[in-house]
C-alpha cells in the first residue's frame, strides 16, 4: 500500500502554527513593553529566550533534563505494563471488571501529586518517589483505555474465534488485544503528558532534582528568566513527548482505519 494513503499533516496547518506561536511570542514581548505588566515579574519573550540559550549550554540544565524525564517515563512504562494488563482482565473478564471497577473509579480521580507527602514519608526524595508518584498518576487512564478497546471487540470476529474452539485466553491473545490497540495507544499518549505534569509538579513540591526543583530554585534565586526558560522546558519536553508517540502510534497501527487518509 502506497505511503500516500496513510494520513500527512497539511503544509498550511504547519505553517499556521508557526504563525499562532510567532504571534504568541510578539504578544509576550509586547506585554512587558507596554509597561501593562512589570518585566520583574513577566519578562519579554527574547529575555526568556536568551536565558534558555544559556541554559542549554550548562550540564546543570541537562542534569535536570534527564532527571525529569527519567522520573516520567520510568513511571510512564510501569504505568502501562500494569494498565493494559489490569484494563484486558477487566474488559474480558466479567468477574474481575465487577470486582475492581469500584476501586478504579474511586482511585482514577485521585491526582497523582496529592500523594507527594505519602510518597516522602515512604521513599524520600529522590527518583523512587517520582516513579511512584507517576505511575499511580498515569496508570488509571491506561486501565480504563484498554477496558474499553478490549470490550469493543468485534463481536463477530470473536464468535468465529469461538466457532474454531479457540480457548477464552487465545480470544484474549489474538482478537481482542490486538482490536483495542487504537485504545491503548491513545490512553498511553495522553498518559505521556500526565506523566511530565506529574513529574515536574512532584519535583517542584519536594524539591527532588528536575525541570521543577530548577523553577523552584530561579524564583527562590530571583532569576526570574531562568525561571521562565524552565517552564518554557516543560512545554516542550511536552510538545516533543506528543510528537514521539504520535509517531510511533501512526508506525505501529499504520493498518487501522484511523491513520487512513479519510478517515
Amino acid at each position: 500500500m502506497s505511503s500516500a494513503t496513510f494520513r500527512r499533516r497539511p503544509a498550511g496547518t504547519t505553517v499556521l502554527g508557526g504563525a499562532g506561536v510567532l504571534l504568541t511570542l510578539a504578544l509576550w514581548e509586547a506585554l512587558p513593553a507596554s509597561g501593562l505588566v512589570s518585566a520583574n515579574e513577566i519578562p519579554g519573550a527574547l529575555a526568556v529566550l536568551d536565558s534558555l540559550a544559556a541554559l542549554v549550554g550548562t550540564g546543570d540544565f541537562w542534569r535536570a533534563v534527564g532527571a525529569t524525564l527519567a522520573g516520567a517515563g520510568l513511571g510512564l512504562g510501569i504505568a502501562v505494563a500494569i494498565g493494559v494488563a489490569v484494563g484486558t482482565l477487566m474488559g474480558s473478564i466479567g468477574i474481575v471488571r465487577n470486582a475492581l471497577t469500584p476501586t478504579v473509579e474511586f482511585l482514577r480521580p485521585v491526582p497523582g501529586v496529592a500523594l507527594i507527602p505519602v510518597a516522602m514519608l515512604m521513599f524520600g526524595p529522590g527518583l523512587t518517589s517520582d516513579v511512584v508518584l507517576v505511575t499511580f498518576g498515569c496508570v488509571w487512564v491506561v486501565i480504563v483505555q484498554t477496558q474499553y478497546g478490549v470490550r469493543a471487540a468485534d463481536p463477530v470476529a470473536l464468535q468465529t474465534a469461538e466457532s474454531f474452539r479457540m480457548s477464552r485466553w487465545a480470544r484474549i491473545r489474538f482478537v481482542q488485544v490486538p482490536s483495542s490497540l487504537p485504545f491503548i495507544a491513545t490512553g498511553v499518549r495522553i498518559a505521556s503528558s500526565i506523566a511530565l505534569i506529574v513529574a515536574v509538579t512532584a519535583e517542584l513540591i519536594s524539591g527532588n532534582t528536575g525541570v521543577g526543583d530548577s523553577i523552584a530554585f530561579a524564583q527562590s534565586a530571583a532569576r526570574t528568566e531562568d525561571m521562565y526558560a524552565y517552564i518554557i522546558t516543560a512545554g516542550i519536553l511536552g510538545v516533543l513527548a506528543h510528537l514521539a508517540f504520535g509517531g510511533i502510534e501512526r508506525r505501529l497501527l499504520h493498518w487501522h482505519q484511523s491513520q487512513r487518509t479519510g478517515a
